[in-house]
């Protein structure tokens, strides 16, 4: 009888060496651990998940009361801090449509000065809630409107008292009566300085987009629209007589008449050529053009040959209505001219011995 042999534990380990399998002790363990370290460290620190942030946006609430009752009329809530003052209009307009923001006037005091529509909200207000008085402006016109208007007409109106039309002049007397040059010369500078202002007016000077009340319009006509009828009257009436000191007198009143005509369109020029820069703060400097060289003795030079081409057809046509238009023209302007003045004198934007406004040396 054959004995079955039972290998013991020696032979046992050596017949699983030869087939690869792996024997646990310590040394795998520490393999195992330095592994997993190596890949922890590679991996760097753990970091938590960012926390969302969400930027907070103050909104202001415009509160718009009745300056003069003082009551509420709406409340206009989540304006954005970037808005401005047109843009609260337009919101008060969606909830009052019977104001639209051309006639909407608001102001921080009951008393104070309108806001103008480029006005931040930001910069007007203390806290969220701002309160504004509402003041109802009446019907309004864009600027544009205005100018047009006040010298379309007198171009109009002129050349019907130049045709001396029979509901206007005798229809006898004005068929017996031989026209003096100087009435078609007075009519061709007339129309020639009405025709400059409305083309500058449409491709030249940059109207503010503002409005202005209806009763200026009317204001403005009535001075511009009135004077051109008086004016045209009495130069293309049959019994006008020429002026005193013959051609002599006409023609250096023409050539001033021109010269100051274009002194005043390069003038204006200039000024549009400085705000199209955006250096609207900087007193403009005379070029090479001979006629902006007035720059350097009068702060308002447009002024200055405007008033100048009144002067010369007042000694053109000899006429009282035109000699009257032109002091009243003069006045207003001179006005003009010292208040621009004194702004260009705080702004310290020119040389000091330019003194005068409008008239060299004098004024």
């Amino acid at each position: 009888m054959f004995r079955r042999h039972k290998p013991n534990a020696s032979e046992h380990k050596r017949n699983l060496a030869p087939h690869g399998s792996a024997l646990p002790g310590p040394h795998n363990d520490m393999r195992s651990f330095f592994s997993l370290s190596q890949l922890v460290l590679s991996a760097g620190h753990l970091r938590p998940p960012p926390v969302l942030r969400h930027s907070k946006i103050t909104f202001f609430e415009v509160e718009i009361l009745d300056a003069q009752s003082k009551k509420q009329i709406c409340v206009v809530d989540k304006i954005p801090p970037s808005s401005t003052l047109l843009d609260v209009k337009h919101k008060f307009h969606k909830v009052c449509p019977q104001w639209y923001p051309s006639r909407i006037g608001l102001r921080l005091e009951r008393n104070g000065s309108y806001l103008k529509d480029s006005v931040n909200i930001k910069s007007l207000a203390a806290s969220s809630i701002i309160t504004l008085y509402f003041t109802d402006l009446g019907q309004q016109v864009s600027w544009t409107t205005v100018f047009l208007t006040e010298y379309t007409g007198p171009l109009l109106i002129y050349l019907l008292f130049y045709l001396r039309l029979s509901s206007i002049y005798d229809a006898k007397e004005s068929a017996r009566s031989v026209r003096h040059p100087i009435v078609h010369l007075a009519c061709l500078c007339h129309c020639l300085h009405y025709l400059r202002h409305l083309l500058e007016t449409l491709f030249v000077h940059k109207i503010s987009e503002g409005h202005t009340p209806l009763k200026n319009l009317i204001k403005g006509c009535t001075f511009y629209w009135g004077f051109t009828s008086w004016i045209a009257y009495y130069i293309n009436h049959p019994q006008y007589t020429p002026p005193s000191f013959g051609n002599r007198q006409v023609t250096f009143a023409t050539l001033s008449f021109l010269i100051c005509e274009a002194g005043s369109h390069f003038i204006n020029l200039s000024l549009v050529h400085q705000t199209q820069s955006g250096n609207k703060a900087s007193f403009p400097s005379p070029s090479i053009n001979p006629f902006t060289w007035l720059f350097t003795l009068v702060s308002c030079p447009n002024y200055t040959y405007e008033i100048g081409s009144w002067v010369s057809f007042t000694l053109m046509t000899q006429t009282l209505p035109v000699g009257v238009f032109a002091l009243l023209m003069a006045i207003q302007m001179a006005l003009w001219a010292r208040k621009k003045h004194q702004l260009y004198l705080k702004r310290g934007t020119f040389s000091r011995w330019r003194k005068a406004a409008m008239i060299p040396f004098i004024l």
